[in-house]
Order: C-alpha cells, then sequence, then structure tokens
C-alpha cells in the first residue's frame, strides 16, 4: 500500500490510503468526512445517491456503483443497514476489489452473516476485519467513535490509519465475530437504558409527576445517568431530529441481539420488548427519528 506520508492524530506518520466507503448514511457520512479530514482519498457510494452527493463538496468522489467506489482502494468500508445489504452490494463491489484489499466490515449484522460475510471475503482475496463501531451521530462526527475490532494481528497497522481517523478508541479483538458479539452485548445495554428513560418519563407524565422531580431525586446519587438525560432531554425539547440512532435501526439491532440470545439459549425479555416498543413507534410515523422516540409506544396515538 504505497501512498503519502501523512500525520495521524497520535502524531505518527502514517500512510495515505485510498478508500471505498459503501453506505453514507448518519455514520457512513461522518466517518467519509474525518477519513478526508486525516487525508486519505475516499471515493463514496449510496444506493440513495442523494445522500452521498454533498460528500463530494468535502472532497469525496461520488461514485455510481459499489464497484466503482471500491475500485483498486487500499480499505473497503461497509456501513449498511443489514448482513443482507452488505451481502448485496459487496456481491457488486467484489469484481473490481483489489486482491489483499482491506474490508472494515462496520454494519451491525447477526452472527451468522458476520461468519458468512468473513467466509465470503477470503474467496475473494480481501482481508476481513469484523470491526463495528460503538458511538452516534454525535461522536461520529467528531470521529470519536470506539472501534471494536477483530482481524489477523500482522495487519493491524495497516488499517490502523483508518481506524485512527474514524475513532478515539479501537478495542482489539482477535477473530471475526467476536467484535460483532461485543457490539451486541453493548447495544442491549444502550436499547435497554433507552427504553427505561422513555417509559419513566411517560409514566411520570401520565402521573402528573413533574420529570424535573424525578432527575431532582436521583441527582448525583447511583440511579442518575447522563445517558438518561440526555434522551429525556431529547423528547422533552422535542429535538428528536436530526436522529442520532433512529428508531428503524434501533428495532433491527434489538432484534438481532434477541435471536442471539435464543440461538444461545438465552431469553432476552427486554431485548425482544424493546424491538416490539420500537415498531409500534415506527408505525406511529417516528422511525426515523431518535431511539428516544420509544417514549410515544407507551401511548396509543
Amino acid at each position: 500500500m504505497a501512498g503519502a506520508q501523512r500525520a495521524g492524530k497520535d502524531g505518527h506518520m502514517s500512510e495515505k490510503l485510498t478508500v471505498g466507503l459503501l453506505g453514507t448514511g448518519i455514520m457512513g457520512a461522518a466517518m467519509a468526512r474525518n477519513l478526508l479530514k486525516a487525508g486519505h482519498a475516499v471515493r463514496v457510494w449510496n444506493r440513495s445517491a442523494d445522500k452521498a452527493a454533498p460528500l463530494a463538496e468535502d472532497g469525496a468522489e461520488v461514485a455510481g456503483t459499489p464497484a466503482d467506489a471500491v475500485r483498486d482502494a487500499d480499505v473497503v468500508i461497509t456501513m449498511l443497514y443489514d448482513g443482507e445489504a452488505v451481502r448485496q452490494v459487496m456481491d457488486e463491489a467484489y469484481p473490481a476489489a483489489r486482491s489483499g484489499a482491506l474490508w472494515m466490515q462496520s454494519t451491525t449484522v447477526s452472527l451468522e452473516d458476520v461468519d458468512r460475510l468473513a467466509e465470503d471475503a477470503g474467496r475473494h482475496g480481501l482481508v476481513f476485519f469484523d470491526a463495528p463501531v460503538l458511538g452516534t451521530r454525535q461522536p461520529a462526527e467528531a470521529g470519536q467513535l470506539t472501534v471494536l475490532a477483530a482481524g489477523p494481528p500482522e495487519q493491524r497497522d495497516a488499517i490502523a490509519p483508518v481506524f485512527d481517523a474514524v475513532g478515539a478508541k479501537t478495542v482489539w479483538l482477535r477473530n471475526p465475530g467476536e467484535a460483532t458479539r461485543l457490539k451486541l452485548v453493548a447495544n442491549s445495554w444502550v436499547l435497554a437504558l433507552t427504553h427505561a428513560g422513555a417509559e419513566t418519563l411517560s409514566l411520570a407524565e401520565a402521573l402528573g409527576v413533574d420529570p424535573d422531580k424525578f432527575l431532582e431525586l436521583i441527582a448525583g446519587g447511583p440511579l442518575d445517568n447522563a445517558y438518561l438525560r440526555t434522551k429525556v432531554g431529547l423528547v422533552r425539547g422535542d429535538q428528536l431530529s436530526p436522529a442520532s440512532f433512529a428508531v428503524n435501526t434501533a428495532e433491527k439491532d434489538a432484534r438481532l441481539i434477541a435471536e442471539a440470545g435464543r440461538r444461545h439459549g438465552v431469553r432476552l425479555d427486554l431485548a425482544e420488548a424493546g424491538a416490539e416498543r420500537f415498531r409500534r413507534a415506527t408505525e406511529q410515523g417516528h422511525g426515523d427519528k431518535d431511539m428516544a422516540a420509544s417514549y410515544y409506544a407507551s401511548f396509543d396515538k
């Protein structure tokens, strides 16, 4: 991977890479911009072209097809909706991908999907990194994501400049699949907290309790939680758009979590119920709002 040298976040010199990024939604667009800021050459593609077009103003090359986006790229990044979307898009991209290119697979997918994608990568000569990220819109835009990464140790230095550009921290695991497992565990906690805040707020309002009194009650104690305050604040301030993490995507992740539990003999009642809350909120017209819109699922309308 030859290229110009540049200074990374840590001050060390690293290669300027060519990156093909597939999927420019909330997270993908932010990642693309931070890669550009770090000095990498970035080509982007999105199924809805209007979501990719604005990145041209930041210096990205907007590709018309997945194959055009990844052609001769040093690194391929997938930040799509689910495992099926990744398979479909990569089927179009594989013929143009350079043998030995590094694939940062950051879409949150099922355990079965990540195993299959790793196998597909090997068949097509790509070096696979199971690399979902923790964080929502704001940390993504600030380049402060946490990258959960599992892949060949001998290739870590090669892909590190990309991880450094999009994230503030990389948690390394060894084998593909381990990062996705950790992501599902982390998301189970995040989604449970989201629903807890939404239901607490809706109950307080229904009982005529001032939510500020509840927040005052728990302030500074072990029950206090900055995440709770943030999500409750979004609902109360009618600031659910643009979403940091959308309801419909959160539902998808909740169902992945519940399915992973079932397949391993664990009943995850909160995850199952949470997925249903997200479904109801989507049905009510809140699917593209922040997942704190779980609040609306407490009501019939």
